[in-house]
């Protein structure tokens, strides 16, 4: 039995993607790009920096900032103009609100 509950565990520490961050300086060194928006009905992503790595749990908005890109889940440029990015972020001052209004864009963290 001791298998099977091995097994299990590392399947869901698997599927369990942290979200934590990496800002690089170029476009091409990123996974993907993103633009902070001004209001938050302008977003695809509600998104808390959170302070701690074992905060940022799941692909729910809750990003955790590294400082070394050998330690981030993804790696995102911030973009200067709107139409440069591929997801839109508005970063929110509590961890219940963030979230995702855009469910089609949700793939771009997995």
């Amino acid at each position: 039995m001791r298998p099977l509950t091995a097994f299990i565990f590392c399947l869901t520490a698997a599927l369990a993607n942290a979200q934590s961050v990496f800002s690089t300086q170029y476009a091409n060194q990123a996974d993907l790009s993103v633009f902070v928006v001004e209001y938050e009905n302008q977003c695809d992503l509600k998104v808390f920096k959170v302070d701690y790595a074992n905060q940022a749990k799941g692909n729910d908005g809750l990003w955790y900032f590294v400082e070394h890109a050998n330690q981030a889940d993804k790696k995102v440029f911030f973009a200067d103009y709107a139409n440069q990015s591929d997801l839109k972020i508005f970063f929110v001052k509590y961890n219940n609100q963030a979230g995702w209004r855009d469910k089609t864009k949700q793939h771009l963290l997995y």
